[in-house]
C-alpha cells in the first residue's frame, strides 16, 4: 500500500502547495523512511497515521493534484491495516 502511495506522490504533475512538503523529493523521503522502518520489522511510525488523516499531507497533495478518489481508497486500506 505504501508503495502505491509512493507512486502517486511521485507523479510529475503533483501540486505540493497545500502540504508541508516542498516537493516530491521531501514527500518520497518521508514515505521511503516509513517503508524502510516497517520493512525492518519496526512499528508503524506515528507520523504515518497523521499523513493519512483527513487534511493530512497526502490528502492535501491528492486534492490539489486530482487523485482524491485513489487517496480515499488507500486511506481506507491503511485504516483497516492498523486495526
Amino acid at each position: 500500500m505504501l508503495g502505491e502511495v509512493r507512486v502517486l506522490l511521485a507523479r510529475p504533475d503533483n501540486d505540493f502547495a497545500w502540504s508541508s512538503w516542498e516537493n516530491a523529493n521531501e514527500a518520497l523521503a518521508e514515505i521511503d523512511a516509513a517503508i524502510a522502518r516497517i520493512g525492518a520489522g519496526g512499528r508503524v511510525p506515528p507520523g504515518l497515521v497523521t499523513l493519512f488523516a483527513p487534511t493530512g499531507q497526502i490528502q492535501e497533495v491528492a486534492s490539489s493534484s486530482g487523485w482524491d478518489d485513489a487517496f480515499l481508497v488507500l486511506a481506507d486500506r491503511f485504516d483497516a491495516a492498523l486495526e
